[in-house]
């Protein structure tokens, strides 16, 4: 006789279900008086490939919600958005953010070989913001923003990105501002007025 259960039974005799039978097996006993699986498909499936049961889901931990299949496929589509976004965009985009700390529009900017001047207007007030044309060592930049009338309001130093903001409330005046990066100086000439 083959191997038994643990109390010494005989396979056929364990009432333990351990090697209970399904019904969808068909079944023989030997001479032995042992229970054996004849043919039938078993844990497999038609095509003799393995049946899949269904999960189970997870407990949830106690004060959590189950996540909203809407909720999840706008997380993954806000996601994806950004990614692509930023692909598309490049680092030089991605720069000008994080170079800009001036709030406001643009309204104007000048462009000269080794770097950018550019002026914010927003919320009564004007800003603006020297910009290194390649970020990176320290080298000399100022930036200055004067209303007519006024002193002009400065930054100047060594920078390795930026040199500013400065900002000046121009009640209704005109202002110039005036950007120099390694030497090279351009201007705005009065504007906004």
């Amino acid at each position: 006789m083959r191997g038994g259960g643990r109390d010494g039974r005989d396979r056929g005799d364990d009432r333990d279900g351990r090697d209970r039978l399904r019904a969808d097996r068909p079944a023989a006993r030997t001479d032995q008086g042992e229970t054996i699986v004849v043919g039938g498909t078993g844990d497999r499936g038609a095509a003799g490939a393995p049946r899949t049961r269904p999960r189970r889901p997870r407990p949830l931990l106690p004060g959590r919600r189950r996540p909203r299949p809407a909720r999840v496929l706008a997380r993954g589509l806000a996601v994806l958005t950004a990614a692509s976004a930023a692909l598309v965009a490049g680092p030089g985009l991605q720069q000008a953010h994080a170079a800009s700390p001036c709030p406001g529009r643009v309204a104007d900017s000048v462009s000269f070989p080794t770097g950018e001047l550019r002026v914010y207007r927003g919320g009564g007030k004007v800003c603006a913001v020297t910009l290194a044309r390649n970020p990176g060592p320290r080298r000399a930049m100022s930036v200055s923003l004067q209303t007519r009338g006024g002193r002009a309001v400065v930054d100047a130093g060594r920078f390795g990105r930026h040199a500013g903001p400065v900002t000046v409330s121009p009640l209704g005046r005109c202002v110039r501002a005036t950007g120099t990066v390694s030497g090279v100086t351009r201007s705005t000439g009065w504007i906004l007025c």
